[in-house]
């Protein structure tokens, strides 16, 4: 499936461990980047520690951040799903790891990945997506240059436009005086 990190399709360098890995494998011996889930995580945790490969981690819907704060230092990289158009908490789960937690690795958007969310995605911290089929791919690295004016702050580091920040914040604080 192809890859957008920073407006580019790039080749992706991560695997994913088979949810039928048995605790015997526990990805210990791969020296490759690896995605796991909270499951394997938390059953196999110490053998994961040990590999030499960057580890990342994959949440679904139903997990929230909560539940590996302590262990974020770990992560290079946290996968947060998307399992359905409806189903909005990845967004709130990517705020809370980048604002609340200060998590700087890689957050990857999976799953049911809409292009019309993207800059919704962007705004909430998501820096990657995995995105259905090569033609996709193409019309979402266009999407990313599209957008060049934010009017909502976020703690994705990009300063929203001066309408808000300027005229209208200053326009606010008369009003309230």
């Amino acid at each position: 499936m192809p890859l957008l990190k920073n407006g580019q399709i790039i080749e992706d360098t991560w695997s994913n461990l088979p949810e039928s890995a048995n605790d015997d494998q526990g990805g210990a011996a791969l020296d490759v980047d690896l995605i796991v889930s909270l499951e394997q995580w938390q059953s196999d945790r110490d053998a994961l520690l040990k590999r030499n490969g960057r580890l990342g981690l994959r949440l679904r819907s139903d997990q929230p951040p909560a539940e590996i704060v302590a262990d974020l230092e770990h992560f290079d990289l946290i996968a947060l799903d998307f399992p359905k158009f409806s189903d909005g908490r990845a967004y709130s789960y990517a705020r809370l790891l980048r604002e609340r937690h200060g998590f700087r690795g890689e957050l990857r958007a999976v799953g049911n990945v809409l292009r019309d969310q993207l800059f919704f995605m962007l705004r909430c911290g998501f820096d990657s997506f995995e995105v259905a089929g090569e033609d996709s791919a193409e019309a979402w690295r266009g999407a990313v240059a599209e957008m060049s004016v934010w009017y909502q702050p976020t703690g994705d580091g990009r300063r929203p436009s001066g309408v808000l920040g300027g005229a209208f914040g200053r326009s606010r604080a008369v009003a309230a005086e």
